[in-house]
């Protein structure tokens, strides 16, 4: 597969663009360059060679209908002729948070919109010290709430410098970063419910809250053990903590109340972004009341020029209210094809005798290589994964027309269809005999 005009756009934008790239995940494509794309539609892209893939990144996750579906580009289309950033209030973000708060399990709460994942969860730390007046937030390895230095730690630690099992240290993701802010972490293994524990018993009266990804979509897709997510919210009720989910990956993807839905567990907080607005940039916090009144009178504070503006809201509330008039049909249809996809990709690495492994939900999946059965946390996978092989399946999935993200996660929208996965695991066939 010819990406010649790729290479000369990403030598060309290695003058202009630090690293020749926006974000650095996507130095990593399978391609062995970062591909420029001219367009995308539905569950295809095409690259500045004009090859065509049938995409399972979908913008790394918000594009839940697919590429430019047509519903949406019509509502942004109508409403931005109103205006694009007002810095004011506006009736159409009020219809996004009704219909946003119908769909989460959560009983009398509010929510406040922002622009990123990232942004959110900086919004979430603060109030949850700002409630509870106390310094520490829990955070588990594995997880990923943003690339700030208050919280972009130990996401995928190399295991040699991440401490013992029952006392992990803080590990950063980048050079830069101010080692102050680790001080405000406590570092946990995650799906382990006595290593949580001990952490609030070594840190009596100190912890603000848990922050986790209620099912680990950043590492193998992994959903909790029974019973664990129940024992994190004893815990956190017991010694005064607040108990926050990250919903930024599964919000409005994996049901339509999210993961809360699915663990029938809910939490103090919750955030969300990427699918909320099929691919437009928003986020959003919610949570209980009392909680979300501190930011709402301003003892926590939030800003922000571009937060709730007109084409983002417009966008979540085409994307909702899409969801909405399907109603249970749109996951489960959703669902199916995911599941089509995973039990395909399972049947072939058997016939392989493939270490091949697939681990998660229908919309949102990983394919790793292993021979363990199931991986339950981060160092599960760090020892049993073999990370280069699947950078070896990925790049050779791209020769045949399939785009897999460079981190396994994989992505099903409701414009992939059955000929779509049914040509991946032809794909697959071919590719798994080669490595």
């Amino acid at each position: 597969m010819n990406h010649e005009r790729s290479a000369r756009l990403f030598d060309r934008a290695k003058l202009l663009v630090a690293g020749g790239i926006s974000s650095q995940i996507r130095v990593n494509e399978p391609a062995g360059v970062p591909l420029f794309f001219t367009h995308a539609r539905g569950s295809r892209m095409w690259d500045a060679d004009g090859n065509e893939y049938i995409d399972y990144i979908q913008g790394m996750g918000p594009n839940l209908f697919g590429h430019s579906p047509d519903f949406i580009n019509r509502q942004v289309s109508d409403d931005m002729k109103k205006g694009y950033v007002f810095a004011a209030q506006f009736e159409r973000e009020l219809e996004v948070a009704e219909m946003a708060l119908s769909m989460i399990p959560m009983e009398d709460a509010t929510v406040r919109f922002a622009s990123s994942g990232t942004e959110i969860d900086q919004l979430l730390f603060r109030t949850m010290r700002g409630f509870t007046g106390r310094p520490k937030i829990v955070k588990f390895e594995g997880h990923y709430h943003g690339w700030m230095d208050s919280v972009n730690w130990s996401v995928h630690p190399p295991l040699d410098e991440a401490g013992p099992e029952d006392a992990p240290v803080a590990v950063g993701e980048s050079a830069g970063m101010d080692r102050a802010t680790a001080e405000g972490l406590v570092i946990c293994q995650w799906n382990d419910l006595e290593k949580l524990e001990k952490v609030f018993a070594n840190h009596p009266g100190e912890i603000a809250g848990v922050i986790t990804e209620p099912i680990l979509a950043n590492t193998n897709c992994i959903v909790p053990a029974p019973g664990y997510m129940e024992g994190v919210q004893r815990l956190c009720r017991e010694n005064g903590a607040l108990l926050a989910f990250d919903e930024v990956i599964t919000g409005f993807r994996v049901a339509a109340g999210g993961a809360q839905e699915l663990l029938g567990i809910t939490p103090d907080l919750a955030t969300y972004a990427k699918a909320m607005a099929g691919g437009f940039p928003i986020a959003m916090i919610a949570g209980r009341r009392d909680v979300m009144d501190y930011i709402g009178n301003g003892t926590v504070y939030h800003g922000g020029s571009f937060n709730s503006n007109v084409m983002s809201i417009a966008a979540a509330y085409a994307s909702l209210k899409h969801i909405q008039d399907e109603g249970d049909e749109f996951y489960r249809n959703l669902n199916a094809k995911g599941h089509r996809l995973m039990d395909g990709l399972r049947a072939v690495a058997k016939s392989q005798e493939s270490d091949l492994h697939v681990q998660g939900l229908g919309s949102v999946f990983a394919i790793s290589f292993t021979t363990k059965q199931e991986i339950t946390n981060w160092r599960d996978h760090a020892r049993n994964c073999d990370d280069g092989k699947y950078q070896r399946f990925a790049r050779e999935m791209l020769k045949q027309g399939i785009r897999l993200a460079s981190n396994g996660r994989t992505h099903l929208s409701s414009a992939h269809t059955n000929e779509d996965i049914d040509e991946t695991v032809a794909a697959a066939a071919a590719v798994l005999p080669t490595l």
